[in-house]
């Protein structure tokens, strides 16, 4: 019932068109029943579209974009195919395949895998690359022969492998060949683009296509190795990298030592010594060289002063104390290393200190 529906709904349809086409449709057949077209139907070419006409796998008439009435004067080659010399039968066979002739933009291509290039400052690096294209039919009867053959329906994913195939190897030759800084790379896309637009057009042309443009959108390295870049960036922006790290470690110093609390003041005193090292380390930029570590000096006396401890005192401030009468032989001293409190009079370091002094008069 079926079958003889669709003879039927056939022979009463004189109108030839393409059938509604979704977004990335190259090529539609145009289906009728046991494909019969009455004689005089009318075919229907839009804009942006072309008619082939194929009879029994061999290509046929091509149409382009308007309205033409079905007869022996506009179908010469299925006439000859076909053996029509005074006007074919009605309906005859026919497969009719509307081609899209539009552009197909931003068709994505990159890199499956790195691409291995010997770099001049870098050495040896792997490289990925994408982009995008714009390609078009330019010979629709070369696309159904060489890519499409017997599909009613053909879409860009069809063919966008090979075409990402083509691009990939044709641009890794070409970034081989050039030698071409890694660094310098972003300044010559639109160069290599052109290059390898060039190159492939061939190729593309022998499915019937041709390439309307080519943009390469980044060349990158692998993610450790731009970390690497980026160090080595940032050490140039810095310049002088060790003034630049003890900044950075006296502002952290800083901001510790206004915390209140025990970490607060250890980190305070880490301050001291850091500033300590900075004046020192400034000397020796200044001067060219170190200055001499300081003498070593005995260890401080405590000394028993008004029956309150004081100190630690050194040689010079003993000194004094023995000359305002407040250090004697008999005054209590006491220094680490000594088991208790003694007269400095019996402390065998201090005999130079006290043998300055004149003993008390008789």
């Amino acid at each position: 019932m079926v079958d003889w529906w669709k003879k039927l709904t056939g022979e009463l349809i004189d109108i030839v068109e393409a059938p509604a086409e979704s977004r990335g449709t190259l090529v539609s057949k145009f289906e009728r029943y046991q494909n019969e077209i009455k004689n005089g139907a009318q075919l229907i070419v839009r804009e942006g579209q072309v008619a082939v006409f194929v009879d029994q796998g061999r290509l046929a008439d091509v149409f382009q974009p308007g309205r033409h009435v079905l007869s022996t004067s506009n179908l010469p080659i299925l006439s000859t195919l076909r053996g029509w010399k005074y006007g074919f039968e009605s309906p005859f066979k026919a497969e009719v395949y509307f081609v899209t002739t539009t552009q197909f933009t931003d068709m994505k291509w990159g890199t499956m895998n790195p691409i291995m290039r010997r770099d001049p400052e870098f050495g040896p690096v792997r490289l990925r690359a994408f982009g995008t294209y714009a390609f078009r039919v330019t010979d629709a009867g070369s696309l159904i022969k060489e890519i499409v053959g017997p599909s009613a329906h053909f879409t860009t994913d069809g063919i966008m492998e090979q075409l990402r195939n083509i691009i990939v190897s044709r641009f890794s030759d070409k970034l081989g060949e050039a030698s071409i800084p890694m660094l310098d790379l972003a300044g010559k896309y639109d160069e290599l683009a052109e290059t390898i637009a060039a190159k492939i057009k061939p190729e593309f042309q022998g499915y019937g296509l041709e390439i309307t443009k080519l943009l390469i959108e980044n060349v990158s390295l692998p993610p450790e190795v731009e970390t690497a870049l980026d160090r080595r960036s940032s050490m140039g922006i810095v310049g002088n990298l060790q003034g630049y790290t003890q900044m950075a470690a006296a502002d952290a110093l800083l901001a510790a030592a206004k915390n209140p609390g025990a970490a607060g003041q250890t980190m305070g005193v880490g301050l001291g010594v850091l500033m300590g090292q900075q004046v020192g380390g400034a000397a020796i930029a200044a001067g060219g060289m170190a200055p001499p570590p300081p003498l070593p000096t005995a260890a401080g006396f405590y000394v028993a002063v008004n029956g309150a401890q004081a100190g630690p005192f050194d040689a010079t401030g003993l000194a004094g104390l023995a000359r305002e009468g407040k250090l004697g032989r008999d005054t209590l001293v006491w220094r680490q290393g000594m088991a208790g409190w003694a007269a400095a009079g019996t402390v065998s370091d201090l005999g130079g200190v006290l043998g300055a002094t004149p003993p008390p008069l008789p």
